[in-house]
Formats: C-alpha cells, structure tokens, sequence
C-alpha cells in the first residue's frame, strides 16, 4: 500500500525497484514463484472448468462459508459480499483478530487518526501487542517515529517518543529502548490498571512504580498521541478489551489520543469497512435467513457445520490453530488466490487470480481508512479476484 514505489519490468519480471522494504520486494519477486494453477480433484483443468466446478460445489451446499478477502480489492470484497447474501452464508476473516477494535472505531466510539495525521503531530506512540519493524518495515520510517512532520520537524531525535508494551522485546521495542515495557502473557489488562491508577494521581500496584509514574506523566502531558495495536493486544484476555477502551477514553481527559490497529492484509480495512456498512458490524457476518454477526458465527463456532467453504487470498489451513485447520482441512473446499500455499494444497477446486496492484486495478484502504488506488503494472492473462466472483455469481 506505499504509493511511492518505482519499478521497472523486463520480460514479467521485477528489473528495477526503489523504496521497497523487504516484504515489499519479496511481494514483487514472487511474480513468477510458485503461481497457482487452476485444478479440480488435483487435476490441472482450464480456468473456466474450475470456475465452474467452483460454484456447483457452493451452489450444492447447505451451510457455505466464505473465508479471507482481506487481500482482495474493494470492489471483488463488496461483490463478495453479494455471493454471502445470495448463498445465505457466513463471511469470516480469521486471520484478522482485530475486528472488536475496528468496529468501535467505525462506530465512532473509539478516536482514530491517519497515518498522515500521526507524521504530522504525533509526539507519543504507543505500540501495544503490536510489532511494526517485524510486520509493517516501513511503519516507523514513514509514518510514527523517524519522519520529519509538520509539526514534529526534529522526529525522533527530540520530537517523538516510542512507547512499546508487549510480552517480548520486539524488534521494535529495541528500537524504543528505554520505552519497552514488557508484561508477562495476559497480563496486559493489570498494566493497563496499573496506568489509570498512575494517570489518576495513584500509587500504582506494580514492581517499577516510579516508571509508571512516569509514564503517565508523559502521557498526561503529550500533545498528540497514537496508540497501533496489534495481534498481542487482540488476543489478550481471551478478546475482552473493555479495559482498553477505559484506558483510551482516560487519556482523551488530558489530550488527544487516537488508536489504529496494524492490521495482517493490504486490505483487511476495506473488508471491515464493507462489511460494517451492509451489517453494522464486521466479520464474522451470517447472512442465513438475515443478518446477524458475532464471534460465535465465525471459524471457531461453527466451523463443524460448514459443509463447503471458499476461502479468497488467504491460508487459513496454515494460519489457523492446528485443530481447527485440520478440520477446516477435511471440508470440500474452493481455494482462489495468486499463489500455491497449504490450503490451496488442501483444496478441492483452485483458482488462480492476478495479483492486485501488480497485475490487476482496483482501490483499497489502509489500516488508518485512507483509499488507495491500485494500478496494473505488467500484463497478465490471469482473472482479477472480481472477474472470478462475478463468474461465481452467475453459476451459483
């Protein structure tokens, strides 16, 4: 999702890049890796015949569940969304744990900022369970802590601090030295209560109580605050964050404080967002007989009732905690995406589609909502993601 990369192509492969960091270029390298094939029962078919078999094994289903998307563009996710209502399936994103978060924001009950905004004002950032230096290599360059702002024109020298809380030293938390707080596992809800009570004038209940002393002074007195969660956060206290959310609005008495959640795909917002605007929530979303969404909907609740499953741009045979990927490893299956990976290898039909932003158009969103037109940079004969949905319409 940088729109300041430069590339040159010679022949379908990468000649020339700039300002790619290493999974950008490894994206752009895999061009011409371990590309998927259209098959049927392991057997290498032509595309159409895949499309085909495709939606004849949804359209035979009685509980489909449509998996992934959040590296599909805009417009294949809003018509993916369509082929949920018109199977009355579940559309799920498992590999995104941060759904409870996002929809907060989309409703307008959590602040949140842009990237650009962050660059900008932010003096303070917060990464919480959150590993950008591992996960986003160019997060801390060009948007939180390194960049020169408007308003932060010495960066990290002496404009911005970096506050990193987490269970491990991170990368990132290298980066932010004397900033690293490191609790143990599921003990960020007692460090969160141990900072409102620091921020609240209290003698906090932790080992370091000058530290965190401290640490809420510094919060207290910053101008403009960003907090990125990440997985860490997400997966704290078995998904219940209401102690998050008290300590967001806590900080928002002393000044502002903004949350984006550093999110797994180039376009799991836009999933979030298309999703919220048709249901009022994001995923997992049913569209069984109406509209309804709740974890218990998704991958871990019902995943034994499902009887097919097409999963889009994602690997949830490989993402999933073993129990559930083997059982989602045993239901006939419908794999599209640009590349082979385990759960292709596990499917029944697979389907090949162009990679979006290097072979394919469209538009998606960053984590922090902000649009970004795709274009195509080389050529390609694959189908985009919407070219297949749409042929999957028409079958079903």
């Amino acid at each position: 999702m940088c729109d300041d990369i430069e590339a040159e192509f010679e022949g379908g492969k990468v000649k020339r890049t700039m300002n790619l960091c290493r999974k950008g270029r490894a994206h752009y390298d895999s061009l011409s890796i371990d590309r998927l094939t259209p098959a049927v029962g392991g057997s290498e078919v032509r595309g159409e015949e895949a499309v085909t078999a495709a939606g004849e094994l949804l359209a035979g289903a009685e509980c489909p569940l449509l998996l992934g998307f959040g590296r599909s563009t805009l417009e294949a996710q809003k018509l993916g969304i369509e082929l949920a209502k018109k199977l009355g399936s579940v559309i799920d994103d498992p590999t995104s744990r941060q759904g409870l978060i996002m929809e907060r924001i989309l409703k307008g009950e959590v602040p949140t900022c842009t990237f650009d905004d962050v660059r900008n004002y932010a003096d303070v950032s917060i990464y919480w369970g959150d590993d950008p230096s591992s996960s986003h290599p160019r997060h801390l360059s060009r948007f939180s802590y390194f960049p020169r702002g408007e308003k932060r024109q010495r960066g990290y020298e002496e404009d911005r601090e970096a506050i990193v809380i987490d269970v491990r030293r991170s990368p990132t938390a290298t980066i932010a030295a004397d900033g690293f707080f490191q609790v143990s596992p599921g003990g960020d809800a007692a460090f969160a209560e141990a900072l409102l009570a620091a921020l609240g004038g209290k003698i906090p209940k932790v080992e370091d109580k000058k530290r965190m002393l401290n640490l809420a002074t510094k919060l207290r007195k910053a101008k403009f605050g960003a907090i990125f969660t990440g997985p860490g956060l997400a997966d704290a206290q078995d998904g219940d964050l209401g102690w998050f959310f008290s300590l967001v609005a806590r900080l928002n008495e002393f000044t502002r404080f903004s949350v984006i959640p550093s999110l797994p795909d180039y376009n799991t917002r836009g999933l979030h967002q298309a999703l919220f605007d048709v249901a009022g929530a994001v995923s997992p979303v049913s569209f069984e007989g109406g509209i309804a969404s709740g974890p218990k909907f998704g991958v871990p609740g019902l995943l034994e009732s499902f009887d097919a499953v097409l999963v889009v741009g994602s690997d949830p045979v490989a993402n999933l905690p073993a129990p559930l990927a083997r059982k989602l490893a045993r239901i006939p299956m419908v794999a599209v995406g640009t590349h082979r990976n385990l759960t292709t290898d596990a499917a029944s039909v697979t389907v090949p589609t162009a990679m979006a932003g290097l072979e394919a158009g469209g538009s998606a969103l960053r984590s922090d909502g902000v649009r970004v037109d795709l274009e195509a940079q080389v050529k390609s004969d694959r189908p985009t993601d919407l070219q297949i949905v749409e042929m999957l319409m028409e079958v079903v």
